[in-house]
């Protein structure tokens, strides 16, 4: 898996950008993706040194518009911790 595959989006949330200060990135990843993975696809793309890595399979919500109904697709986060001293320059206007 390539690594610009693995890695979808970076979630910025208010819990997200909580855990900032702890050195925790979260982001969208593919759903096939194991946690190795994404710790070399952070560590190459943004050059730091991941300390740990977890991972949760999100389930797709219901939406509903007028009479019908239909249901968003299932997706993956992963919430990356990494070492001290390391950051990543993209979360940093946050």
């Amino acid at each position: 898996m390539r690594i610009h595959d693995v890695i979808k989006r970076p979630l910025i949330t208010e819990k997200a950008v909580r855990g900032k200060e702890f050195g925790q990135y979260v982001f969208e990843v593919a759903k096939l993706a194991t946690k190795i993975d994404v710790r070399r696809a952070v560590e190459q793309l943004f050059k730091v040194k991941v300390k740990d890595v977890h991972t949760v399979s999100m389930h797709g919500r219901r939406k509903r518009v007028g009479n019908h109904q239909t249901m968003t697709s299932d997706w993956k986060k992963a919430v990356v911790t990494l070492r001290k001293g390391e950051a990543i320059e993209l979360f940093e206007g946050v």
